[in-house]
């Protein structure tokens, strides 16, 4: 062994370049690596948990068995740098780029306006690329598991499929309208393309066009490293760090001598547990042992009665050796085969999946294991060796639940798995349910195996047992002995059931909480299991149909037509400069904030001293430290005596590295004195009259008066949680003092570069002419961005005056979304009078939000949410009413929809609940009371609803709704334990800031001598293609091709004084503005264009520049008009409305709760689109969050108010596979508008409330089974409908066979703050 203090060398490639480390450090992972000591920034930080995909990069090793070289995708922040030894990495930067050559994925994704924001191309580019080298033509199902890991927050997914599956062998895409004929298909000159007689073509991308994939031109695996692989180097390898020793033995005997001299050190392969147990937890191992060089450990071994697989097997190489023999082998003898396959294909993620290995997923032995339970029924054993020799142990209960008799020696190494053929008579099923379907932990998961006596019923040998219902899996092992010689009957069913409630016991504080929900989860799994037995049920896997896509408007040139996003290409070779990407500038320091974890307390007192200690650490930021004003009176930016919530910002370390800064947080000791009464729920806060701000209320009519005319009336409640906005680039920003007179450079995440600004200039007490904020481009917002980066922009401009150091405030994803807030939660009651034919008289909605612990935004969202409660129906008499109620949880804010999706899922609940009394379809009430003619609104704006009856028609009509409503019904009546449903839902969503000042806009435009145009306008690019359509106006307006225009960055010194980009209205106001700026321009060069109209562009400039005509102009927008008069109740808030409809269908599985989405239409009013491939992305990726909100993303609060749900872990937003296996987009042929920029409308938020179909066509489905089961059809409507919340709605008799608790006997381990 080498001396202990000299490290050896690590070797490795990336992109085709050796890499020698001398000094590699354990702690450091290839993310951090990539971005820092190499400078490729391509790779991107998003949760640091291998979660999200965004930091996805190739690995290429030599399979030392089979001698191939093998290309598998990872996720960078969970790969340790000296697990490389002897590989090759690829990142995006190394497929391709702008200025060498672009690869066909960054091409495909770009051109099929697959990247918005562009956060998540880089890493969606490098799975699609590792599937491409490995298989060059691959099946949509390879794709959609490829994909499964890389979450977007933007797109709404089917883009991105869309440019994979140009590369797919067969695709079975969409057979328009009968044709037989693809709408890609179509040439630009056919005139039936889409039905229209023109001759632009109206397709969004021309597959045509691409360039084909060459795999012959790929990087080429190094030889240096081929020829490490053929002599092999044998010794051990060590790698000092400042805190952990990395040892990788070179022979299976050093292995087995290590483990003996260091018997507490873990064996790392993967990291996949590890590393986010080191990173969450704060564990520490002095001695970590890499046995990746050891290939005695991937020995695959098959048997007459079995199959032996390498512990140190990746859980992808198991997949492929289980489905290999699977095939070889006859169905009886692989029923464990395929149960742990089926597990295998939603286990994580493929990243995660290339790097966990068998032997560290049967060792970590996580209660929620998916394959443990499954290994422990199928009888598998474990095969152990140490320096004494080997043993076998049974993958038992005894050793899941980690007893010393049963377990590992600590010298022992796990070498193998052994797992038996199934036999004839024998049946093995797997079973879990989680908030989604993919790279998501089970709430429960279940192995389960039957043997009977040959040739009957009778059970000779059964084996049970469940994951995610205790510390450890759990074996119901004295069930299952009293059910032996029992016959597969009705009574042993019942029999069954009673007896594992009994035995798998859950207490009602259970880690977790769902606790009921799994109670039912653990009979309704065994009675699946009965059924499938029963039936001997063969799944088979349905392919995934391609979205398709119509876009019904007319294409001018150059505005309208699906342009691609300007920055789409450097998305896809990660080009594309993001805040943090910037280069790390002279003497900069790093940023951490410390955040209080007591929810209302009084701060006694704050003890810097240890912190301060650390090497690298600089100083301490306290309030003290604040020239200026610090927040406001109740918001303040550092806390000083008291703090409102957990998440709350005390101070801030700022030391020379992130790492120095984290270390340093932990040892700042604050103490706290709790105050009282703290408040997290709305009921608690209605209970204390706690609100931010007086209550809001619109009226018309007579309410009281029609209530006592109407033939029914019903009260019901409705609960909608809150939502991260998820967005992918976490907040951050670099702060760079000038050196004279107090000026600040500002590089900030945001979508107020003003309001940063303002708050900078406020916090350090200088005019605002000395700071500039530059934002190049935004990884997502979704209305998060607006207010929260001032306060982080403030805290580090302040450490940057106090040390003189430029300063880097990076979020990491837990401290995100524990400091910033989101949507806020609603509860809402409802009180709707009708008559019998469904016709609604009178409606009364009281809602109140929970805004929080200051003020921030939620007194707007009160008064957007009663403005907008109406939605589409005229009712005569209505009251709305709305309160924000002030809780000590941190702060909701704006988010996309601004109080329109919450809100107005309570009036179509109203809808709903009055259909279900008038046994009518809820389409037929929401006909009945829409909009007909120009009418006026509760609040008496003037509006012509035509648009709104047309989306609702054409919908009815694309959707063949009718026809699948009969189709959902036959299918009801046929299947007992899964249902359809099916919903219609149309919008009338109002557009803008209900304040004319809000709607201003400036431009500046410069046209330089060689005939270029630099364009700036007020607009951030959040991924929303603002800058793309400015460009598309200027190019229109000045009759120049895009390709002379140029837009550098949105900058406060170039255009000052701007407004958010927000309510929908960016690209309105600020394309105003830039024609406004263009026809001044024009208008100057006229008379030079009319003396020589033959003449080029280039010329005309040069003759302006000759004849002293100013080439720059300012151009501006005063805003539309809107305002609100409270106090009447009535205004013009609104510049104008956009309409829609959308259609889903659903099915669920009444026994655990999961829903598949069939198929969803979505109709929308664009008017004359600007760009119609933007505006399409827009409404689909709108849609598919929204359906997220309604669905999976759900947050988590403890009862002392701490976010459990801290990250992609544990909160859910939709993946691949949660698009709609249909899924079409059309927006309704153009109607003019003359207030809006050539007739165009913004579309940014407004298909976030039609994810609302998919919810509505859950309760459509759920009613259907309670109906059949005779239990009342009004049930309290709560969002998310989680597979708990549909599980326990289809009550039955599993669900009544469950024990249930007094709530006042336990403390909850979460609280519904809703």
């Amino acid at each position: 062994m080498p001396c202990p203090s000299r490290s050896d060398e690590l070797v490795f490639f990336v992109n085709g370049r050796k890499v020698i480390e001398r000094n590699a450090d354990p702690e450091v992972t290839l993310l951090s690596f990539l971005r820092k000591n190499l400078r490729l920034t391509g790779t991107k930080y998003a949760c640091g948990r291998g979660g999200c995909g965004a930091c996805t990069v190739m690995v290429s090793k030599r399979d030392p068995t089979s001698q191939e070289i093998r290309h598998f995708s990872v996720t960078a922040c969970l790969v340790p740098i000296c697990s490389l030894y002897g590989a090759a990495v690829t990142t995006v930067e190394g497929v391709g780029s702008m200025k060498t050559r672009l690869h066909p994925v960054q091409e495909r994704i770009a051109k099929s306006h697959g990247t918005q924001c562009g956060f998540c191309t880089p890493g969606m580019v490098m799975s699609m690329y590792t599937l491409l080298r490995n298989h060059p033509q691959p099946s949509e199902e390879q794709l959609l598991e490829a994909l499964g890991g890389n979450l977007c927050r933007c797109t709404g997914y089917r883009p991105i499929l869309a440019s994979g599956k140009t590369f797919c062998l067969e695709s079975n895409g969409c057979q328009q309208k009968g044709t037989g004929k693809c709408c890609l298909d179509l040439g630009e000159n056919d005139s039936s393309s889409l039905g229209r007689k023109s001759d632009i073509c109206t397709e969004l991308f021309v597959k045509e066009e691409f360039q084909p994939l060459d795999p012959t031109q790929e990087l080429i695996f190094p030889p240096e490293l081929l020829r490490m692989t053929e002599n092999p180097e044998k010794r051990t390898l060590t790698f000092h760090g400042e805190r952990v020793t990395w040892i990788s033995p070179g022979t299976f005997k050093d292995l087995l001598e290590l483990k003996a001299k260091h018997p507490e050190a873990p064996l790392i392969l993967g990291n996949t547990s590890l590393g986010p147990a080191m990173r969450s937890k704060g564990c520490l191992y002095p001695i970590l042992l890499s046995p990746a060089r050891i290939s005695e450990l991937n020995v695959v071994s098959k048997t007459n009665d079995g199959l032996t697989i390498g512990a140190g097997c990746s859980l992808a190489q198991v997949k492929d050796i289980l489905a290999e023999r699977v095939s070889e082998l006859p169905e009886e003898k692989t029923q464990t085969y395929r149960a742990l396959l089926k597990h295998l294909k939603s286990l994580a993620s493929q990243q995660i999946r290339n790097m966990a290995s068998l032997g560290g997923h049967i060792i970590s032995r996580h209660s929620y294991s998916d394959l443990n339970p499954i290994l422990a029924v199928g009888n598998a054993t474990l095969n152990l060796t140490s320096e004494e020799g080997t043993r076998r142990i049974p993958l038992s209960e005894h050793f899941l639940a980690g007893l010393a008799s049963a377990d590992l020696k600590p010298e022992e190494i796990l070498e193998s798995v052994y797992i038996p053929h199934s036999q004839k008579w024998e049946f093995v099923s797997a079973f879990r349910q989680a908030q989604c379907q993919q790279n998501a932990l089970p709430d429960v998961n279940a192995g389960m195996r039957v043997l009977f006596k040959e040739g009957t019923d009778i059970i000779e040998d059964l084996s049970i047992t469940y994951g995610g219902v205790g510390a450890a899996t759990v074996s119901a092992h004295k069930s299952c002995q009293q059910l032996l010689g029992r016959q597969w009957d009705e009574l042993m069913l019942d029999e069954a059931c009673r007896r594992l409630l009994d035995e798998v016991s859950l207490p009602g504080w259970a880690p977790g909480g769902r606790v009921e929900f799994k109670r039912t989860l653990v009979v309704s799994f065994f009675f699946k299991f009965y059924l499938q037995v029963l039936q001997e049920l063969k799944k088979l896997i349905k392919p995934f149909p391609v979205p398709s896509v119509d876009s019904h408007q007319p294409l001018q040139d150059p505005v309208g037509r699906p342009v691609m996003h300007l920055s789409g290409l450097k998305h896809a070779t990660g080009e594309a400069e993001f805040c943090d990407d910037i280069p790390m500038v002279d003497k900069e320091l790093c940023m951490a904030l410390v955040t209080s974890t007591r929810a209302y307390a009084k701060i006694i007192s704050v003890d810097l001293s240890e912190a301060l200690e650390i090497p690298g650490v600089v100083d301490v930021i306290t309030a003290k430290d604040i020239p200026g004003i610090n927040g406001t009176k109740d918001d303040k930016l550092l806390a000083v005596d008291e703090v409102l919530c957990v998440g709350q910002i005390i101070c801030a370390v700022v030391a020379e590295t992130d790492v120095q800064a984290k270390r340093a947080i932990e040892k700042i000791k604050i103490t706290y004195e709790e105050l009282e009464p703290i408040i997290f729920t709305i009921e608690d806060a209605i209970k204390h009259n706690s609100f931010l701000c007086p209550e809001k209320k619109l009226e018309q009519g007579n309410i009281e008066e029609a209530f006592e005319k109407v033939d029914q009336i019903v009260e019901g409640e409705v609960h909608v949680g809150g939502q991260e906005h998820f967005y992918m680039e976490t907040q951050r920003v670099l702060v760079i003092p000038k050196t004279e007179d107090k000026e600040l450079d500002i590089y900030v995440s945001t979508q107020d570069p003003a309001h940063v600004q303002k708050t900078v200039s406020s916090t350090l007490n200088i005019p605002i002419n000395r700071i500039t904020c530059h934002v190049k481009r935004v990884g997502g917002g979704f209305g998060g961005k607006i207010g929260r980066p001032a306060v982080f922009g403030a805290i580090a401009a302040v450490g940057a005056l106090k040390t003189g150091h430029p300063i880097r405030l990076v979020l990491d994803r837990e401290d995100d979304m524990l400091i910033t807030g989101g949507r806020h939660p609603l509860f809402g009651k409802y009180k709707v009078g009708f008559m019998n034919n469904g016709r609604i008289k009178a409606l009364d909605i009281e809602c109140f939000i929970n805004g929080g612990c200051t003020l921030d935004d939620s007194e707007l969202v009160t008064e957007f949410l009663i403005l907008k409660l109406e939605n589409a129906y005229k009712i005569r008499n209505l009251r709305f009413r709305g309160r924000a109620c002030l809780t000590n949880l941190p702060s909701n804010t704006a988010f996309r929809g601004f109080g329109f999706p919450q809100g107005t899922l309570v009036t179509e609940s109203c809808i709903t609940a009055v259909a279900a009394k008038c046994g009518l379809p809820p389409e037929k009430i929401r006909e009945k009371n829409m909009y007909r003619t120009v009418d006026k609104t509760i609040y008496k704006q003037a509006f012509n609803p035509e648009s709104l009856i047309r989306c609702w028609n054409e919908c009815l009509d694309v959707s063949s709704f009718h026809n699948r409503r009969k189709q959902a019904e036959e299918f009801n009546k046929k299947n007992y334990w899964k249902k359809r449903g099916v919903a219609v839902i149309p919008m009338k969503f109002s557009v803008g800031f209900a304040a004319t000042s809000y709607h201003q806009a400036a431009a500046l435009v410069h046209i330089y001598t060689d005939g270029s145009v630099l364009v700036t306008h007020g607009g951030n690019e959040l991924g929303q293609g603002i800058h793309t359509k400015m460009l598309q106006v200027a190019s229109r307006e000045l009759k120049i091709p895009m390709s002379h225009l140029h837009i550098c960055e949105t900058s406060t010194a170039m255009v000052p004084n701007t407004i958010a980009t927000a309510a929908s209205v960016g690209a309105d106001i600020n394309g105003k503005a830039v024609q406004n700026a263009c026809q001044i321009l024009l208008k100057r060069l006229e008379p030079i264009i009319k003396k020589n109209p033959e003449g080029t562009w280039e010329e005309w400039i040069e003759a302006a520049f000759e004849q002293r005509i100013s080439l720059s102009a300012t151009g501006y927008f005063r805003g539309y008009k809107a305002f609100m008069d409270w106090e009447k109740g009535e205004g013009d808030p609104f510049p104008y409305y956009v309409y829609g409809a959308a259609c889903s269908e659903v099915e669920i599985d009444c026994l655990t709760g999961a829903h598949k989405k069939i198929r969803t239409d979505i109709v929308m009013d664009a008017c004359c689109s600007l760009n119609p491939a933007i505006d399409i992305g827009q409404i689909e990726g709108a849609f598919i969050q929204g359906m997220g909100l309604y669905t999976t993303e759900e947050l988590k609060y403890s009862p002392e108010g701490v976010l459990y749900s801290r990250g992609p872990d544990e909160y859910k937003i939709p993946t691949i596979s949660d698009v709609p296996e249909e899924f079409n987009v059309s927006l309704l042929p153009s109607s003019q508008t003359p207030l809006t920029i050539y007739s165009s409308k913004g579309l940014g938020e407004s298909g976030m409330f039609l994810g609302s179909s998919v919810f509505f066509a859950i309760t459509d489905a759920v009613a259907a089974a309670r109906k059949e089961r005779d239990i009342a059809e009004d049930f309290t409507v709560k969002s998310p409908a989680t597979p708990e919340w549909v599980r326990m709605a289809c009550a039955d008799r599993f669900t009544e066979m469950i024990p249930r608790d007094d709530p006042k006997t336990f403390k909850p381990w979460s609280i519904t703050v809703a």
